[in-house]
């Protein structure tokens, strides 16, 4: 059973202005929350695109959206795959993409897919079962140093160094394969003090490792500038994120695209290549209401940012390059 609590659901709807003849793309169909709203506002004109890569989500999703099947359109792949699949499909511009950035409830509850430090099982979490890369793999082969810039910049984790050098030292003696094998060694490896606050003490390294397996911000970032091409014009973009990382690469991308490129003090009107492709549908991050957080403690980092695209821009200029 993949049930999975989707956050923002309000907040998202009216963010992405859904037309009944318009198309949409969700790009992390997760169990169908999302979806399955915007599919209900949909009419026979209406398209919805619901990508996943992990197969029982999206098998989960399928179910959930049967009575929408005609104006459906699942799609078993990673989202850095949008543009393309998106032009397979001659589905032309697009009129609302939403990104919903957290790992599903049933990939944490289900221990045997392995991103929870709550449950004994392999050393998995992989998003898509078929991948090779896993978190085993990483955490008995990436030498000390890789281990170390891991933890810190993706998990944040200012005890990067003794955790990695006391999975080195285990590694040594025998492989480090299960859950909460890692979770011991985390442990011995955080000072008694530091273990007592701040929530889990292996909460930011299964962070790290997830990220890494799954390529998670590289992916997201290819993706999301694809989103910034493929989107028509008053078309909209919602990204919920739920960590910093996530975040800071959308509130950059999002700033770029929203701002203008400089032009001489005394230029009386700005040049309309100058002007900006993009503008900020909330200029703070929408986050949870007292009830949400009330309902689904999970909801709480949520952070829901929006933009708009009102005009196109020169074919030379790439959004990688940004508006500075």
């Amino acid at each position: 059973m993949f049930n999975h609590y989707s956050v923002l659901k309000d907040e998202v709807l009216q963010g992405l202005e859904v037309r009944s003849d318009g198309t949409y793309v969700d790009c992390t169909v997760g169990g169908g929350g999302h979806s399955e709203q915007i599919a209900a506002r949909l009419g026979d004109e209406g398209m919805l695109v619901a990508f996943d890569q992990d197969r029982d989500a999206l098998d989960a999703a399928q179910n959930r959206l049967k009575q929408y099947d005609s104006r459906t359109m699942f799609v078993h792949a990673n989202f850095r795959e949008l543009e393309e699949r998106i032009a397979h499909h001659q589905l032309g511009k697009i009129d609302g993409i939403l990104f919903d950035l957290g790992v599903s409830s049933p990939q944490l509850d289900r221990g045997e897919r392995g991103f929870s430090y709550q449950h004994n099982a392999e050393l998995d979490m992989r998003m898509n079962q078929n991948q090779e890369r896993t978190a085993r793999e990483i955490v008995n082969e990436w030498p000390y140093q890789q281990l170390v810039k891991l933890f810190f910049s993706y998990g944040e984790e200012k005890f990067s160094k003794q955790i990695a050098r006391k999975i080195e030292g285990e590694r040594k003696k025998q492989p480090i394969t299960t859950t909460h094998q890692l979770v011991d060694l985390i442990k011995e490896a955080i000072p008694a003090p530091a273990r007592r606050k701040g929530g889990h003490p292996a909460k930011r390294i299964f962070q790290a490792l997830r990220i890494a397996v799954n390529d998670e911000l590289t992916a997201f970032n290819d993706a999301l500038h694809q989103a910034a091409r493929v989107i028509g014009i008053n078309g909209r973009i919602a990204v919920i994120t739920f960590h910093s990382l996530e975040d800071r690469l959308c509130k950059q991308a999002f700033k770029k695209w929203s701002t203008a490129k400089p032009v001489p003090r005394n230029l009386p009107i700005m040049p309309e290549d100058h002007k900006p492709p993009f503008q900020l549908v909330n200029k703070k991050p929408i986050v949870p209401g007292s009830q949400e957080l009330h309902d689904n403690r999970r909801s709480r980092s949520a952070k829901l940012r929006i933009v708009e695209k009102v005009r196109e821009w020169d074919e030379t200029f790439t959004y990688e390059e940004g508006w500075n």
